[in-house]
């Protein structure tokens, strides 16, 4: 099965301002999956535009770019609220999984070293495979992975950790060509992001075009 696109309606790891009026022009678009980040965009839109997205029949994604425990936790609990089906993102802790179980989320963590905003990951393959492992253990479900911000060789990592993480894998940034489609195609993730991407235009055409040209190449 082909990986899936979330559609990310955020630039610079920031939800941009005008996300509602974006997907309330691309909701027929072909993507089934939508997201944003939890930053950028007050509490009370948030929810607005996660039910604008599940009343359209989209899977919804909160992606939160956080480091701290009390950081991850509240925006874990923004998910919750807002009524997300998946939490991608926060450092892993026993305190959040122990949240996403009890409000019925699925929880997908960022792994490897994480810094800055945008982020950067950091680490080995083999040391990013093994946290994921023992992440396993504890009861993810699956992994947001920032292949393309690795300070090491992308295309490695990408193709090892999907092979030996076990688990569904999220391809998350920088992917802003048709050669990293092939990329992820091949590396047999179960999906990827795009947003910054569509706002900068690197699939040549409107927002709404851009997405069902990919949607449209992924299928191929």
């Amino acid at each position: 099965m082909n990986p899936k696109l979330i559609v990310m309606l955020t630039h610079h790891d920031r939800t941009v301002d005008n996300a509602v009026e974006i997907f309330e022009s691309c909701r027929h678009t072909k993507a089934e999956y939508w997201g944003f980040k939890e930053v950028g965009i007050p509490l009370d839109e948030m929810k607005k535009l996660c039910t604008m997205m599940k009343k359209a029949g989209k899977t919804t994604f909160l992606e939160v770019v956080a480091y701290t425990e009390k950081e991850c936790l509240e925006g874990a609990k923004m998910a919750g609220e807002c009524g997300f089906d998946y939490l991608m993102g926060t450092m892993y802790f026993d305190s959040i999984r122990d949240y996403v179980k009890e409000a019925g989320l699925k929880y997908l963590p960022f792994v490897g070293k994480i810094v800055g905003r945008p982020s950067v990951l950091e680490g080995t393959v083999e040391g990013i495979v093994e946290e994921a492992k023992s992440l396993l253990e504890k009861g993810v479900d699956g992994f947001d992975l920032l292949g393309y911000r690795f300070t090491g060789d992308p295309v490695e990592l990408n193709n090892t950790f999907v092979k030996e993480a076990g688990a569904p894998v999220c391809l998350a940034g920088s992917v802003d060509s048709y050669k990293r489609l092939d990329e992820v195609k091949a590396s047999g993730s179960w999906a990827f992001t795009i947003g910054g991407a569509f706002f900068e235009n690197k699939f040549d055409g409107s927002f709404a075009e851009q997405i069902d040209k990919v949607v449209e190449y992924m299928e191929k």
